[in-house]
């Protein structure tokens, strides 16, 4: 039996006028495409880390990808670290913040994320991705790292 390996990955939070972008996760668990799962619930545009890149190349490129939205790469910030397992992956997740005025997300990969809407930060949507929850726990609190 092949060793368990823990992944790097992140999570973009998309802060304009007070709200925050969530996506909703499929609901059939092969589309949802997330090694923690998660489907059905709402997520931040986010995924995993690829060999050679830093944090904020993989996440204006996540951005993009998932919602054709571009974002300069040296406009976000890292916010938090988190260590998210659950009983079928383990995830280093790094929390990305941009701030500031975007296109309209578009719905760029409809097999994994069915909606992208926005979110007042005092009323946000139900269930919340554990991971993305952490994220915007970690802002609020301004705190880099939860346990």
């Amino acid at each position: 039996m092949e060793p368990k390996k823990i992944g790097v990955g992140f999570g973009v939070m998309i802060l304009n006028k007070g709200k925050i972008l969530f996506g909703q996760r499929h609901v059939n668990p092969e589309k949802a495409d997330s090694e923690l799962h998660g489907e059905g619930t709402w997520t931040m545009p986010g995924g995993k880390l690829h060999f050679g890149e830093s944090f904020e190349q993989g996440g204006a490129r996540e951005v993009l990808e998932e919602t054709g939205m571009v974002i300069d790469p040296k406009d976000l910030k890292v916010i938090a670290i988190n260590n998210d397992l659950n009983e079928h992956a383990h995830f280093i997740t790094i929390g990305l913040l941009y701030e500031g005025e975007v296109a309209d997300p578009k719905v760029m990969e409809p097999d994994e994320i069915t909606q992208w809407r926005w979110f007042p930060i005092g009323s946000l949507p139900n269930p919340i991705f554990f991971p993305s929850k952490k994220i915007v726990e970690n802002y609020l609190k301004q705190d880099f790292y939860l346990n």
